[in-house]
């Protein structure tokens, strides 16, 4: 038996399977924001992020096959046999939002790139948001 490859909920939402085009790997809000800064400043256009209500979380869309080789203190993962909720393209709801939605083009999150800005927003939120003893 063949499943769907979305499944379509109220309120403006869809359910979409991990694992098969991309993971998500899904940072604490405190780290998730920040990194999609240092993203953003390292490139014209990062791939896909995500954030639930009240931006408790953050999830950042890489390539299938991410999540089964990624090592990282409280970064979880969705991969093969998991479910995203994702809002549908310019619709709002109250539970998640893209902070910067898929183009089209299957660009997805470098993961190399992704693991270096965490480590670089990770340091300035330790260092006090970049204010560094010299």
């Amino acid at each position: 038996m063949r499943h769907s490859t979305t499944v379509a909920i109220p309120l403006g939402v869809a359910l979409l399977p991990a694992g098969r085009l991309w993971d998500v790997l899904i940072l604490p809000g405190e780290l998730g924001c920040p990194t999609l800064d240092v993203l953003n400043r390292c490139i014209d256009r990062p791939g896909p992020v995500l954030a639930d209500s009240g931006d408790a979380r953050t999830g950042f869309f890489v390539p299938a096959g991410t999540v089964g080789r990624w090592i990282g203190t409280g970064v979880r993962g969705a991969g093969d046999g998991t479910w995203i909720v994702v809002p549908y393209p310019g619709r709002a709801t109250g539970g998640v939002r893209w902070l910067v939605p898929p183009d089209g083009s299957g660009t997805l999150n470098d993961p190399a790139l992704l693991e270096l800005a965490m480590h670089e927003a990770a340091a300035r939120l330790a260092g006090g948001g970049g204010q560094g003893g010299a």
